[in-house]
């Protein structure tokens, strides 16, 4: 494989940590005993690493000490907190006593909205009433003492209020058998049969852990079979993707084609997943003649490569290949999550070098500012990046499951506690879908990239500053003047839409259109037409117009039942030239290669 010279290349993670401590460096090589102790120390964190889902002890005690210390020194946040708990306990006096009296009495607190652990009747008649309004009174009272404490760092201020949370969540009467309604009224009612095969859904679960198998039911989702399925070839492949151009299925097509460009932490087809709810088809159905970046499942071999690599053999790769099948049409590029933020990059170094390949440049779940880049924010710092690049050294990859760890935290009550009163205590199943079958079928990121990824973008924002270099040049997203067309999700948790919508302040861009759907992350992407409970707002800003803050655009905008999908395509279909007929599959110097779904995707 053709790799980038030194003199390209962007330094390593490690020259960049590096350097504050360069003026105090000696020209003396390490000595023997040195190196092996800097070697313990990684063997030993990268261990430890894997037992702590990749988060650093030392980071979690920095923020603790941090939350404590500031708490100690602020006396009058002590007797708020002291004069909380006793209006609390006073409340609840009040709400038990009225309880002993009429059972009808409304609680004295509610759960959050999207806290649906005690929305069962049965939760409402005593004594589980008096459990969970107990536990919420208790869950606030933490909130209050983690938060808007005087000088403590906003950071320190989220990671010790979520931590706090996660604790709670750990002890709430809904994940104890005999304090929840629904188990105890299962387990009378079954004779506790519920709890015998929760056992075995237990068990069943831990021996697919332990051999390295998907979930029970994906054995019924098989890609090139039910998923993936929409015809075409594979016309290019290079080390880390293969390129998938898809067959018409209209007499005629736009002329401009549409290039997607997938994260590489998924399988590409969460964009082409079963036939009534690929996007793929969809966009082939309306007249486009689409290509898909089809990512290489990396291994320990691969631990080198960067984020360098990613965009000259992902997306610049692609659209030499598309340029030579189509000549002389620009391109519609669109990227998914970490996959548009990498677009973006190639986009701002193709404004700078005067490539206009690019007619339009549509991002989803995009994040190209990371100041606030939600809850993953929690685990992302030196200490926390140190600790993963620990990790990753010794095996050259993150993993999937090390991956899948971390987002679950981020939502523990509908990832981790909920599965588990469902699974094991009422020993039911959720019937598994084609979603969830794609999520189970994970990917590994190299060390090289991932650690990149986390410094230059996470942990410094080097894109949104200017600071992202490519080719020994800086790059900026305000270079960028094709029109853009951005997509955030409402309950999205891993690029939250108000860092999407940042785009606005960064893209100097004739038009920027942005899109908020509901659902989160995935499901707000996938959203086809006819999906029920869907909607969406959509505003496109001009040139000259001036700057609306998110929460006023959101109140502004209108919104609109069902998907935004048709909506996407009227939007490429205005800034296309027009129809032709359909292009061929390939040419002589890029033959198919094979049938879609090709092969990278069906790497283990």
């Amino acid at each position: 494989m053709a790799r980038e010279t030194s003199k390209t290349r962007i330094a390593a993670p490690e020259s960049l940590s590096a350097r504050t401590s360069a003026a105090c460096a000696t020209d003396d090589p390490p000595t023997p005993a040195a190196q092996a102790a800097r070697m313990a120390d990684r063997a030993f964190k990268a261990n430890l690493a894997r037992l702590t889902a990749g988060i650093s002890p030392a980071g979690l005690a920095r923020v603790y000490f941090d939350w404590l210390s500031h708490l100690t020194l602020s006396p009058g946040k002590q007797v708020e907190l002291v004069e909380k708990a006793a209006r609390k306990l006073a409340r609840f006096s009040r709400y038990a006593g009225q309880t002993a009296v009429d059972a009808d009495t409304p609680p004295c607190i509610d759960p959050l909205p999207q806290d649906r652990r005690f929305a069962e009747d049965a939760w409402q008649r005593w004594p589980y009433s008096f459990l969970y309004q107990a536990f919420l009174l208790n869950q606030q009272w933490w909130h209050n003492a983690t938060t808007e404490i005087d000088g403590l760092a906003p950071e320190s201020e989220r990671v010790v209020s979520f931590i706090a949370r996660q604790m709670m969540d750990l002890w709430s009467p809904s994940n104890i058998p005999w304090l929840n309604p629904e188990v105890t009224q299962a387990t009378l009612a079954t004779g506790g049969m519920n709890l015998l095969k929760g056992w075995q859904n237990f068990i069943e679960d831990s021996e697919r852990i332990a051999a390295g198998k998907p979930p029970i039911g994906t054995e019924a989702f098989q890609v090139g079979r039910n998923l993936a399925v929409t015809p075409g070839k594979v016309v290019y492949r290079n080390h880390l993707m293969e390129l998938i151009q898809y067959a018409p299925t209209t007499k005629t097509v736009y002329a401009e084609p549409v290039l997607i460009v997938p994260a590489w932490i998924m399988k590409y087809y969460i964009l082409d997943l079963s036939p009534e709810n690929s996007l793929v088809r969809f966009l082939v159905d309306q007249g486009h003649t689409v290509f898909m970046v089809s990512w290489r499942n990396p291994s320990s071999a691969d631990r080198d490569l960067g984020m360098a690599d990613y965009r000259r053999l992902g997306p610049m790769a692609a659209m030499d290949a598309i340029a030579d099948i189509i000549p002389g049409r620009k391109i519609h590029a669109v990227g998914y999550c970490l996959g548009g933020t990498l677009l973006s990059i190639a986009a701002a170094a193709m404004a700078r070098d005067g490539d206009q390949r690019l007619a339009t440049l549509t991002t989803f779940a995009t994040q190209v500012d990371f100041t606030e880049a939600g809850e993953l924010m929690l685990f992302i710092g030196e200490s926390e990046v140190a600790y993963l690049e620990n990790m990753m050294a010794e095996q050259g990859y993150l993993d999937g499951i090390q991956m899948a760890g971390a987002f679950q935290i981020l939502r523990s009550n509908d990832l981790i506690w909920s599965r588990m009163v469902r699974d094991y205590l009422l020993g039911q199943r959720q019937p598994m879908n084609d979603l969830m079958a794609w999520n189970a079928d994970q990917t590994r990121l190299p060390y090289r990239m991932h650690s990149e990824y986390l410094r230059w973008l996470f942990l410094n924002n080097d894109l949104a500053s200017g600071r992202y270099r490519v080719d020994g040049r800086p790059v900026v997203i305000n270079d960028i003047r094709a029109p853009i067309f951005a997509v955030g999700t409402i309950k999205d948790h891993v690029a939250p839409w108000r860092s999407v919508y940042k785009i606005h302040l960064l893209a100097d861009a004739d038009e920027v259109t942005f899109v908020l759907a509901s659902g989160g992350h995935n499901a707000g992407i996938v959203s086809e037409p006819g999906h029920p409970h869907r909607h969406f707002q959509i505003h496109n800003h001009r040139e000259g117009e001036t700057y609306i803050d998110p929460d006023t655009w959101q109140r502004d905008n209108h919104t609109q039942e069902g998907s935004w999908w048709p909506a996407w395509h009227a939007w490429l279909a205005e800034r296309s030239t027009g129809k032709t007929a359909p292009p061929t599959l390939g040419n002589k110097r890029h033959p198919p290669l094979a049938e879609a779904p090709g092969t990278y995707v069906l790497m283990p």
